[in-house]
């Protein structure tokens, strides 16, 4: 019997979201679960470092947050829409897949503008979805000038559960320090507990770094709204997995060390290309992997996550993880204990 959306709820206290992140990046709280004896402790982010050694392997998402949320206006009416930009699906026709809000009344033909003085324009030209649509930006300047432009006019796409203005200092807390390669419409939040100090003193130990990429898509934030998990379709997502990644995963691997998965994301990429005998391979292209229980998880063995919230993609996967039953009395203790959950909150390590 597979399981159901409906076990994947639990009450959060309103006040237990984080609005803002922890004043320094390692400092923020981790609890750690051992999911063979269900041990809990409780610690500060920047401790993890004791729980690893000399080649044992974290893996990270280096993708890049780009300010994907517009807001503008609709021709004759002026009524004001806003425009989470998903993807580039072509650069010289300057064609964008995004969400608009509210989107009935955005029709095939109607433009948007945005902007003091309509700095750009753009024209709805396919309708995707219920709210997503096709624009074509049209814009005659050369590309980078463009993309200059675009950016200009964006914000931080913070999720819409921090329900707050975004402020300045978010362009670079809502990102992680390795963050390299642009084209995530939202955070891989595990990642960002890393401080540049973490990551010299986790190096001097001898803990492996290998990166991989996944360009965090709508997946992430997309509500499930079918009962049976089985049926719920995660929206394709862009990932990379190097040689270098590969090599140093499965080194760790045929060594029997500790391989971190730091994030659903990473977890999600790495259970995309997997070899027969449990081995990572190379892969450049897409995934829509949505794990669920009961998952046998072949590649990490250790994981970095968040506190997520009711309902969402990201719980089902942990759960994956950690094992439902013991991943629940955790988030028990962790409300009991004030935990700061979402993007901006506390973390947990599971062993």
């Amino acid at each position: 019997m597979g399981m159901k959306l409906s076990q994947f709820n639990y009450d959060l206290p309103e006040k237990l979201i984080a609005k803002y992140p922890a004043k320094n990046r390692d400092e923020s709280r981790l609890l750690v679960l051992r999911r063979n004896s269900g041990k809990m402790e409780h610690k500060t982010f920047k401790e993890i470092i004791s729980y690893f050694d000399d080649q044992d392997v974290m893996v990270f998402n280096d993708t890049r947050v780009f300010p994907a949320r517009l807001y503008g206006n609709k021709e004759k009416t002026g009524a004001e829409i806003e425009v989470f930009l998903l993807r580039e699906l072509n650069r010289e026709q300057r064609l964008w897949d995004v969400l608009v809000d509210p989107a009935r009344k955005i029709r095939i033909g109607n433009k948007l503008y945005f902007g003091e003085n309509d700095m750009l324009v753009a024209e709805v030209i396919d309708n995707t979805t219920s709210r997503g649509r096709t624009l074509r930006f049209l814009y005659d300047g050369p590309y980078e000038e463009f993309k200059k432009t675009l950016y200009k006019l964006g914000e931080t796409p913070l999720p819409k559960f921090i329900n707050r203005p975004v402020e300045p200092e978010d362009a670079e807390r809502y990102q992680t320090i390795f963050a390299r390669h642009e084209g995530a419409v939202a955070a891989p939040t595990a990642g960002m507990h890393y401080s540049r100090e973490l990551m010299k003193r986790l190096e001097i130990k001898g803990v492996q770094f290998a990166y991989i990429t996944l360009h965090v898509g709508l997946g992430n934030f997309r509500s499930v709204d079918v009962e049976d998990l089985t049926k719920h379709k995660m929206d394709s997502e862009r990932i990379i997995i190097s040689d270098d990644a590969v090599k140093t995963v499965n080194q760790a691997k045929d060594c029997r060390k500790k391989i971190c998965a730091v994030g659903t994301t990473v977890l999600r990429t790495l259970e995309s290309s997997v070899s027969t005998d449990g081995h990572l391979k190379p892969y450049d292209g897409w995934t829509n992997k949505f794990i669920f229980p009961p998952y046998e998880v072949r590649v990490p063995n250790v994981m970095v996550t968040n506190f997520h919230l009711p309902f969402s993609t990201l719980l089902i996967m942990v759960s994956a993880f950690a094992g439902y039953d013991q991943l629940f009395k955790a988030y028990q203790v962790a409300i009991k204990e004030k935990y700061r959950f979402g993007t901006y909150g506390d973390a947990m390590l599971i062993l």
